[in-house]
Order: C-alpha cells, then structure tokens, then sequence
C-alpha cells in the first residue's frame, strides 16, 4: 500500500509557515491591485471541456486535465490557467459592463506536465486582466503595476523581459515560408540554433538572424531592431514595442528591462508585446503576461499578467516572525486584549507545570506569566 503521505507528482503539501506566507503575499497582491482600480472575479475549477479550451484557452490543451461530469455526462476540464477564464467572464456575464474592464483574481490551478524550471503541476496565480483597451498605455499600465506590486512585496532585482510573439510571424509570412518551414524555423529560434536557422528559413535567414541578435537589454536592442528593414506588419510591432518601453521607462526608471524580440514559449496565444517578470537569484520566472484577444479569432483586445506565488515567495526577504505568545489556561480575557493589540495568543487547554517549557513546545516566543508578557531567552 502507498504511504498516505505520498502525493503525485508534482502536488505537495504546504505547510506551516509557508502556507500562511503564501496567504499572506496572495493577500498583499490582490490589495495592490484592487488599488489600481482592478475588481475580483472568482472564476470555478472546473468547466466545460469547450468552453475552457477555446479562444484563449486553446494554447492550454496539452496541459489540461479533463473527466466526466456525472452530472451533465459531458466533459469537463480543471483549469491550467485562469487567464482563459477571465476572457469567459468579460465575454459573456460582463459583457455590458463598461470598457475599459478592469479585473483581478486569485487561485491555484492544475497541469497535466510539469516543466524543467517549474516541475510543479499544482500553481498558485494572482493576476489582472485589462479588457478592451487597444492603447499602448494599456500595455504599459499592466507591466508597470506588476513591477510595482511585487517591488511593494520586497522582491529584489526585478527586470521585465518583453518580447513580440506576432514579430516573427509576419516576418515568415512576408517570405512566403511554407508551413513545416515555420515550425522549423520556430523550433530554431526556440533553441537559439543559428545554424538550423539558416537551413530552415531560406531566404528569410538573414532577417530572422539579424532578430535573433538583436536580443539584449531594451534600448540597445531597439536601436539594432531600428536598424533591420522588416516587413510592414513587423515594423508597427515593432514601434509599439518602442513605446512601451518608453512609457515604462518614464514612469519608473529604475526597473530593468530586456528585450528577446524572437521568444514565443509560453506566448502562443498573445497578440502583441508580451512579457516575463524575473528577479535576481531566483530560479524561474515570477510571472508572465501580454496582449491577447478574448474571443477564438473574434472577441475584444485584451492584456493582463499572471503572477505565479511560489516563486514569488522566493524572491522575499525572510519575513519577520509572528508574535506568538503562550497563555495559560483559563487567561482567555487577557488573550483577547492582547490579539486586540496584535499578538497571536495560543491557549493552554489545561493547566501547565511549565509555561515556559509549554511555550517552547508550541513554538512562542513570549508566555504569559502573571499577566506580563515574557520573552523566552
């Protein structure tokens, strides 16, 4: 028999105290945004099979668990992703509601597969969604409010890396590539394999190279995408990506900022300048988000990010430990003044011969001895 603590992989238990520090950074980002003017949805676990997995959703597929529901004999699939959800709601249940549509939410979601940097398939998300705006400041206002909620967090070394998933389409189009050409060539660019650049893009090659060296820190990538004679649709891409970078610069000078103009993973249903939020020594990405559209080939501009929490409890400051005091049986009205003025009380249930020893024993700092509060030394 399996041991009862053994979970599948990647699902695990938190515990004390990181659960109630997860709680907590959840608490603490949603506050942020609702600040911003973003409103909370709370979209269910399960839909319907259809319905999750169009439009925006159907990028998530390969990644979505699905079951029977008893209920209604259809198929129905456990969210991977809340982003797809959010484009539901505006779509139909506030679909009157005025635009611009400001939106937040929190939650955990389920993938079938784990990655190498996210082997997790359980993830916690908070994140906002901006629908209906197509103006270059929408996207600025998400990337800028991202940065600012996890920089309020204590997140150290933020830095954005942004990117055009639509960038290297147009270019492929514009060459006529046929399409086992693209995946090709979009499997190179992944790899960052010049060599299998140059076999598979044909007279596209050079082009698509420039891009692939253009990657770096964002003004200086800029000036060498200003350089490289792109097709129509790529040029105007690239000027939006221009001015996003400038707003956000403007507005907070001190954040980093990298441009990666070919990076497509994770981007596959994004429709203009996308980004991903990372900090300094910490493994993996603390969030990503973009310019989307709601609807399966139709629907509304739309842009957002999603923050993914335990990653994000990584990149913190160890936080300052709870006070935790010890009281003894039966002090319950002197614990009550004492959470009043923001200790966390632990009752005796009976009566201890030690209350200092009892303290140590259920992890306080302080007991209560004879109505004073004393540390544990």
């Amino acid at each position: 028999m399996l041991h009862r603590a053994l979970l599948p992989e990647g699902l695990r238990d938190l515990l004390p105290p990181d659960a109630g520090i997860e709680a907590e950074v959840v608490a603490r980002l949603m506050a942020a945004l609702a600040s911003h003017g973003y409103e909370r949805v709370k979209p269910p676990l399960a839909e319907f099979e259809d319905n999750l997995l169009s439009g925006a959703g159907a990028a998530m597929a390969q990644d979505t668990f699905r079951v029977m529901d008893p209920v209604s004999r259809r198929m129905v699939a456990l969210r991977a992703d809340m982003t797809p959800q959010i484009a539901r709601i505006a779509a139909t249940r506030l679909k009157k509601a005025a635009r611009p549509l400001r939106l937040c939410y929190a939650g955990q979601v389920l993938r079938v597969n784990g990655s190498q940097l996210r082997p997790e398939r359980q993830v916690g998300q908070v994140g906002a969604e901006l629908i209906g705006p197509s103006e270059v400041s929408a996207d600025a206002e998400v990337i800028l409010i991202a940065a600012e909620a996890l920089a309020d967090l204590g997140a150290q070394g933020l830095s954005v890396d942004l990117t055009l998933p639509t960038l290297v389409p147009a270019v492929c189009r514009a060459a006529k590539l046929e399409p086992a050409a693209n995946d090709a060539v979009r499997r190179a660019l992944d790899h960052k394999d010049a060599a299998a650049l140059r076999r598979a893009a044909g007279a596209a090659a050079p082009l698509l190279a420039e891009l692939l060296k253009a990657a770096g820190a964002a003004e200086k990538s800029l000036a060498k995408l200003a350089a490289i004679d792109l097709p129509k649709p790529a040029a105007v891409e690239r000027a939006r990506l221009g001015e996003v970078v400038a707003r956000v610069k403007r507005a907070a000078p001190g954040l980093v900022m990298t441009v990666d103009p070919v990076e497509n993973r994770g981007f596959e249903y994004h429709t203009g300048v996308s980004f991903t939020l990372f900090a300094k020594s910490v493994r993996g990405e603390l969030g990503r988000g973009g310019r989307y559209r709601t609807g399966n080939g139709g629907g509304e501009d739309a842009t957002g990010f999603t923050l993914y929490t335990d990653t994000i409890v990584q990149a913190l400051p160890p936080l300052p430990a709870p006070r935790r005091v010890y009281v003894p049986f039966e002090d319950g009205a002197v614990a009550k003044q004492l959470r009043a003025e923001g200790w966390i009380t632990v009752a005796g249930l009976a009566p201890a011969r030690d209350p200092r020893g009892e303290a140590k024993r259920l992890n306080c700092g302080h007991f209560l001895d004879g109505g004073k509060i004393v540390a544990l030394t």
